[in-house]
């Protein structure tokens, strides 16, 4: 690929994300825990690797606000009440997850392998602890196997919880979710829930791609990136050679990890690990 068709290519690929943009859909994300947190105010449960999905009803939606195009078998399951969680299919198997529920026409035979892994009643009253009290008991009465309540537990002190982070890890999970048991329902990214695993991760928007030289030349040589905050870092690692010729397009989310933060506010050791499931 030569520079002009390489830079062709981002314009497209940056008009069609402004053209079809849609606006997020208000859910709860998550900040990373802080070291030594103690964990008995929180309900935790184990993060899932799937695409974040929330049902209002009547419409299943991705973060972005786009529909997902759900069998209408699948639609005509879920209860009534509004739902927020995550389409799963296993540990590790997020691409695949993505794959499937992003066709705009769906296959059954791959849906028939998708659950509903569901953490919050985003209309419900009350205190978390109180709304999983509920979110049990929808899930029981939709008496549908696909659809599941995610697990929640307590634990008494940081040594349990980092041997259960461990223990997670090892059987092949992302790590740990923190939800306050006494929040309320909110939206944004909050300190009411917390993310817990053996790299930190964070989400920012792509805002240019740099020109890859040398054995990147004709490619994404690496993108610039922009927090919540407005800070701006380049991030050139992570990325395989065919992300490298179809880059994540200007103005779309992706997900990076990093080993800690300069003074000023940069990742430190950054590296790509995929592009965000907003959609």
């Amino acid at each position: 690929m030569n520079r002009r068709a390489f830079s062709v290519g981002l314009l497209t690929s940056t008009l069609f994300t402004r053209a079809f943009a849609k606006p997020e859909v208000g859910v709860l994300l998550a900040q990373n825990a802080p070291a030594g947190i103690d964990p008995t105010p929180y309900l935790i449960s184990e993060k899932l690797d799937g695409v974040r999905a929330v049902w209002d009803g009547s419409v299943l939606r991705f973060r972005s606000g786009r529909t997902i195009a759900a069998p209408a078998w699948f639609i005509a399951k879920l209860p009534a009440t509004p739902l927020d969680g995550e389409l799963w299919l296993a540990r590790g198997a997020f691409d695949a997850v993505s794959a499937i529920v992003r066709k705009a026409q769906p296959v059954d035979a791959d849906w028939l392998q998708v659950q509903y892994h569901v953490f919050e009643l985003p209309s419900a009253a009350g205190t978390f602890e109180q709304r999983y009290v509920q979110l049990q008991q929808t899930i029981a009465s939709a008496a549908w196997g696909a659809l599941v309540a995610v697990p929640q537990f307590r634990l008494n002190d940081g040594v349990a919880l980092q041997a259960k982070l461990k223990a997670v890890i090892q059987s092949g999970g992302e790590g740990l979710m923190l939800h306050l048991a006494s929040a309320a329902v909110t939206t944004g990214r909050s300190p009411v829930l917390l993310k817990l695993k053996a790299a930190l991760d964070a989400e920012a928007r792509v805002v240019a791609h740099i020109a890859g030289k040398g054995k990147y030349a004709g490619m994404m040589g690496a993108i610039e990136l922009q927090t919540s905050t407005g800070i701006r870092f380049k991030l050139g690692t992570g990325f395989s050679d065919e992300q490298r010729r179809k880059p994540p397009a200007i103005g779309s989310t992706v997900t990076y990890t990093y080993r800690d933060t300069t003074p000023s506010g940069k990742p430190r050791f950054a590296s790509f690990l995929r592009v965000a499931d907003t959609f």
